[in-house]
């Protein structure tokens, strides 16, 4: 075989715009932070936050860092979907379900929470409330109605009533539950659900509103080209510090399919990355309770590719890695949305895959070069072209001294290649490698087996 290489380097600074400058100062602890998404209702037989509090330091071990709870707060029972309803339904924006627990579990909850390290953020259904919410009687002015006078419902969800944000005083309202819940409770921030169906002032206003109670974190439900919101940036200049990075799951999975190529993928990320603030944090993830529900397991979406998938959300540009419920025991099961249906307890006890998030997750941590927003930090992407490398991705990230190269073959079969030019003392790095890879010689072809992948760091 040939060992003919050209490669490719691309920075950064051409991958995505800086066009927009974002006035959203980050905090420290976010740079490197990965965050887990805690199901209450499913996290534990019981259904309680006491089932995710007697696990708080398995996920201190694990080593994540924010613990985002889908929404707390009671669940309308009109027009009810399932026998417990969607979280997305709320009926009361001050009160704390009692089907998770009480008010005061809560509150020592994060106290908890945070003497361990953790940040707390919670979600927040701020474009609609259940039809049964008081404010639909109280206040009637505040929701959106048809023609005939009839409340609208976004999309086909039939179970809540959409607010009406011509409304001052509502918005008003809005703020004021929002700052209870940090006032209260000491939480750090909020994932703002269909954030991009509320308009950017409100964002703006509100941030402003709750951060002279203390800094906020905010996660915005939205990304880039999205049909009703045309210019997506603006969220991120004074609103919100991250978005959700749908574009990778979605080309990843379509990558992985076959449905595209290795040279699309790069190119739709590309685009991406160019939407959207440099400036901003993005969410990647395998997987989230709306994907594992309504559309596919990681294993269904990602079959032997899934490790390879799960090092590039921990080691692309800007991210801000997810783990949902589960994840980290490989759920192999949808969980359902409206129903009790808890991951079971031997299906906590597979330890299989801890070992894998433990390192992916230190080395976010530890390495400047991983960090969002990092400065003087680059990104050199490795364009490889060799006869059986269509489904090899490799690229390299840099700040100062510290340096990771990452390497992954997305194909059923060994690929072969070397790097021209590029001359590295392997006994200068670690490395985390796949299995399948036994040992690695940097200045040799390169021989990676199928669903391999390869990380090198200083």
């Amino acid at each position: 075989m040939k060992k003919t290489l050209v490669t490719l380097f691309i920075s950064l600074a051409s991958f995505i715009s800086s066009n927009t400058t974002a006035q959203i100062v980050h905090p420290n602890w976010a740079q490197n932070a990965v965050v887990y998404e805690i199901n209450v209702r499913q996290y534990s037989e019981s259904g309680k936050l006491s089932g995710v509090s007697d696990r708080l330091q398995f996920l201190k071990d694990l080593g994540v860092d924010v613990l985002w709870f889908m929404p707390l707060h009671p669940i309308g029972e009109e027009n009810r979907k399932g026998k417990l309803g969607s979280y997305y339904s709320v009926k009361d924006y001050k009160a704390f379900n009692p089907e998770f627990g009480t008010e005061l579990e809560f509150q020592l909850f994060v106290k908890k929470a945070h003497q361990l390290g953790f940040k707390v953020i919670i979600d927040w259904v701020a474009n609609h409330t259940s039809l049964d919410n008081d404010w639909v009687k109280i206040h009637p002015e505040w929701y959106e109605r048809d023609a005939s006078g009839k409340i609208l419902s976004p999309y086909d969800w039939t179970d809540v009533a959409k607010l009406n944000y011509n409304s001052k005083p509502m918005r008003a309202a809005m703020t004021e539950a929002m700052k209870h819940w940090v006032s209260k409770y000491d939480i750090d921030g909020f994932r703002c659900d269909v954030a991009f169906l509320v308009p950017v002032d409100f964002w703006n206003e509100n941030r402003k509103a709750l951060e002279k109670i203390k800094p906020m974190y905010m996660l915005a439900e939205m990304e880039a080209n999205n049909d009703i919101n045309k210019t997506p940036a603006v969220y991120y200049t004074s609103a919100f510090n991250a978005s959700y990075a749908w574009t990778f799951m979605g080309a990843s999975a379509d990558l992985v399919a076959g449905k595209k190529s290795m040279t699309e993928f790069k190119s739709i990320m590309q685009k991406n990355y160019a939407e959207l603030p440099s400036s901003m944090h993005k969410m990647f993830f395998l997987t989230n309770h709306d994907e594992n529900s309504w559309n596919a397991t990681i294993t269904e979406r990602y079959r032997e590719n899934w490790k390879a998938i799960a090092v590039m959300v921990y080691t692309l540009p800007q991210s801000l890695p997810l783990m949902y419920t589960g994840e980290e025991a490989g759920l192999e099961r949808r969980l359902k949305f409206f129903e009790k249906d808890p991951v079971k307890v031997t299906e906590w006890s597979d330890t299989s895959r801890y070992a894998f998030y433990r390192n992916l997750i230190q080395l976010h941590h530890m390495h400047p070069a991983l960090k969002n927003n990092q400065a003087g930090s680059k990104f050199e992407e490795f364009n490889l072209i060799e006869e059986n490398t269509g489904m090899v991705y490799a690229y390299k990230r840099t700040s100062g001294k510290s340096e990771v190269i990452v390497m992954i073959n997305l194909s059923q079969e060994t690929a072969h290649f070397n790097i021209e030019g590029l001359k590295l003392d392997v006994n200068n790095y670690q490395s985390i490698t796949s299995s399948q890879i036994e040992e690695f010689r940097f200045n040799e072809q390169i021989e990676m087996p199928p669903y391999s992948f390869l990380i090198l760091h200083k």
